[in-house]
């Protein structure tokens, strides 16, 4: 996969994943087709949004490329569906924590395998 394209896929994927869960507040067996279709509809445009922000911006700061997603994905929620707990915007800010946390773990994580392999076995 393409260098400038993983980086797209990740972003759409940690936003959807945090749209997703907290949806559902956490109770993965509550999912229906609507859920993912509001959350693959958060996930594309917060993670395109923020792709082409971190691309125009040219910065590989991890800190400021998941706080970048986390504010995106929080604004873009809020817009695609009403929150479902909490103010009106309580949601969209849940998950836009989510999405931001979601996304330096799993750097954190990929860095770490890269640099000990033995470890991932």
């Amino acid at each position: 996969m393409s260098k400038k394209v993983a980086p797209l896929i990740e972003y759409i994927s940690e936003s959807a994943a945090a749209c997703l869960v907290t949806m559902v507040q956490g109770n993965l067996l509550a999912l229906t087709a609507s859920h993912l279709l509001i959350a693959s509809q958060t996930g594309l445009i917060a993670g395109t949004i923020t792709a082409v922000g971190i691309f125009v911006a040219k910065t590989r700061n991890r800190w400021l490329i998941s706080a970048g997603l986390g504010v995106t994905t929080g604004v873009v929620d809020f817009y695609v569906h009403p929150g479902m707990f909490g103010s009106v915007a309580t949601e969209a800010f849940v998950t836009g924590l989510a999405a931001a946390m979601m996304s330096y773990l799993v750097d954190a994580a990929i860095r770490h395998f890269r640099a000990n392999p033995e470890s991932a076995s």
